[in-house]
């Protein structure tokens, strides 16, 4: 299977399928001397963990981090970083059919048409969400390079369903509730319509989606490329290497399409020294390049495919039309979880780009010390 890995300078490969022994990531790049503990990779990991609350799935995995290789006395030595955590909490009896009968809005069909029948169909395999813990363990690591230059990841729910918050959120908010409540809704006094939300759909054995809006702080301006690696770019293709997303836009996004130049333009101004824009509909990138202001990025998933209502589907063996109710444990809606998901690609796709830039040094410990 291709397309495991991502990044240039800073390179993820992930490893492992939902039911298989583990979900892992390998990092190659992150340079020597940055301190780093499992205790730091495992409190985001924790953020994204299964089965906290009502409205996530009924699976239980404690998604305790072990880093294999690449730490020594608490620092990175500059080999690549192996991290893993082990998939206990498994029940493969629901996905005995999936084979042969592809769930509607699940991978089942195509990764079947690829892989000839050999891709392992459990829990969705590779194709599960569950693939993001590697990612989240990236990120972490990510962060703390991102740290040392000052840039801050945020993200936050701003739709569910119909429930949705309406204009900006403050950031210190967004520090302060988003993992205050079950569905990382900034906003409490929405929060609770959100959650309904979910749970009105799972009560109809339905699901919802929504929107996560990532925010990245303090990003030097001239991070990106003009084209083929422009950041802009290398952004989306990370969020949409999440299962479920199916829209990515930049500051106003598709609003621009429907404003006059006057509207749309970023005018230029000076405050405290440094040239900033008055308005940030670019979403912080221009020309595939960082500008400096804020990197705002919304990020759209559809509901979660797997309900318990009936669906038309077809018996790959009979070629048959049929129906199905999927069975097993699924979130009624993946968006709080994706959260931490969405925070760990934006953070590792920027740590990536800076230390391609030089903002990052090669070696971390001379750096700060």
């Amino acid at each position: 299977m291709n397309g495991n890995s991502i990044g240039k300078s800073l390179v993820l490969t992930c490893f492992g399928e939902s039911h298989g022994f583990y979900i892992g990531a390998v990092l190659d790049g992150c340079p020597a001397g940055l301190p780093l503990s499992e205790s730091d990779v495992q409190a985001e990991l924790d953020k994204r963990r299964p089965g906290l609350s009502d409205i996530s799935t009924a699976r239980r995995e404690e998604d305790k981090v072990e880093i294999v290789s690449g730490v020594y006395r608490g620092y990175t030595t500059g080999a690549p970083i192996c991290m893993i955590i082990r998939n206990k909490d498994i029940d493969s009896k629901p996905y005995e059919t999936v084979m042969f009968k592809p769930r509607p809005g699940h991978a089942d069909y195509t990764a079947r048409v690829k892989y000839g029948g050999y891709n392992d169909p459990r829990g969705g395999g590779r194709f599960s969400g569950r693939i993001t813990a590697a990612y989240v363990m990236a990120g972490a690591v990510a962060k703390k390079l991102l740290s040392l230059i000052g840039v801050e990841v945020l993200a936050h729910v701003v739709q569910i369903g119909r429930v949705r918050v309406e204009g900006e959120v403050p950031h210190n908010e967004i520090r302060k509730n988003v993992y205050s409540n079950p569905v990382r809704c900034a906003v409490p006094e929405l929060a609770e319509r959100m959650i309904e939300e979910i749970l009105s759909a799972a009560r109809e054995g339905d699901s919802v989606g929504g929107v996560v809006e990532g925010i990245a702080l303090n990003v030097p301006a001239g991070l990106g490329e003009p084209i083929f690696d422009s950041l802009d770019a290398d952004i989306a293709k990370m969020l949409f290497n999440i299962p479920a997303v199916k829209g990515v836009e930049f500051g106003a996004g598709f609003r621009l399409a429907s404003m006059r130049g006057s509207e749309a333009n970023d005018q230029y101004a000076i405050r405290d020294g440094k040239v900033v824009t008055l308005t940030n509909n670019a979403g912080g990138i221009l020309g595939g390049i960082s500008s400096g202001m804020p990197i705002k990025v919304r990020v759209a998933f559809k509901p979660t495919p797997s309900i318990s209502k009936k669906q038309r589907t077809v018996n790959l063996e009979t070629m048959n039309e049929e129906e199905m109710e999927v069975a097993g444990r699924h979130d009624p809606c993946i968006v709080p979880r994706a959260v931490p998901v969405v925070e760990a690609c934006l953070a590792f796709v920027l740590a990536d780009h800076a230390l391609r830039a030089g903002k990052i040094p090669g070696i971390i410990k001379r750096f700060i010390e």
